[in-house]
């Protein structure tokens, strides 16, 4: 489903609206830029596009937007009207770490000619509540999703970016609850980022402590030691 967040985010790279939904090499394209870059909001799944980003590549400037909610809040309308009924805000807050969840399956990040735009939202959610032919099947149904504010946008082009977007204080070799310590995020989260920082050639297992895996940072990629 197109949401007005979609909509609202493609208007923030291209505000000329005869640039948006073009034709390229048998792929729709959300929009193109001024500079003939190529935008491509994703707000489900990265992987849902991962080998039509994998094709443009190939010849194009790409830059992927991918946004996640660091707040929302959760309106319930009433479905004849679809004015509102109640609302609250999410306990639910995503960070950077969370775009490991999507890289695990987005294999063609890091690329020369890809850009990755990780912006960090407050998001407004309409909802609507079950009817008696959905209510065993769902709890709610989502109408629309709105933009509020973006709090942040991350831009990322290397491994390194994200390593340092990341600003983890870390000792010459470290364990993935290290890892997790030092950014803030839970254990299967560091796993994950682990995992993806050794395929893109960031991370390196150097040894085991206990049954930890130990990392540390390959030879090519260069980082600020720690104080001390």
């Amino acid at each position: 489903m197109a949401t007005s967040l979609h909509q609202q985010l493609k208007q923030q790279y291209v505000p000329d609206e005869a640039r948006h939904e073009q034709t390229l090499a048998g792929y729709r394209i959300d929009a193109i830029d001024g500079r003939g870059r190529l935008i491509e909001v994703q707000c489900a799944s990265l992987s849902a596009i991962r080998d039509k980003i994998r094709v443009l590549v190939a010849d194009h400037q790409v830059i992927v937007v991918k946004p996640l909610v660091a707040r929302r809040q959760v309106v319930t309308l009433n479905p004849a009207d679809l004015t509102p009924l109640r609302s609250r805000y999410s306990p639910l807050r995503q960070t950077l770490a969370h775009v490991f969840q999507e890289l695990v399956h987005f294999s063609v990040f890091p690329h020369p000619r890809l850009r990755l735009d990780v912006v960090l939202t407050e998001q407004q959610e309409l909802r609507l509540p079950p009817t008696e032919r959905s209510s065993w099947k769902r709890k709610y149904s989502v109408h629309d999703r709105l933009l509020v504010s973006v709090q942040r946008k991350i831009s990322l082009k290397t491994a390194a970016d994200l390593w340092q977007a990341l600003e983890p204080d870390l000792p010459e070799s470290f364990t993935t609850a290290e890892l997790a310590a030092a950014c803030g995020m839970p254990r299967w989260l560091a796993q994950k980022a682990a995992w993806c920082f050794r395929r893109m050639g960031q991370l390196e297992v150097c040894g085991k402590r206990g049954n930890s895996i130990e990392y540390r940072l390959s030879a090519g990629p260069k980082r600020r030691r720690r104080a001390g």
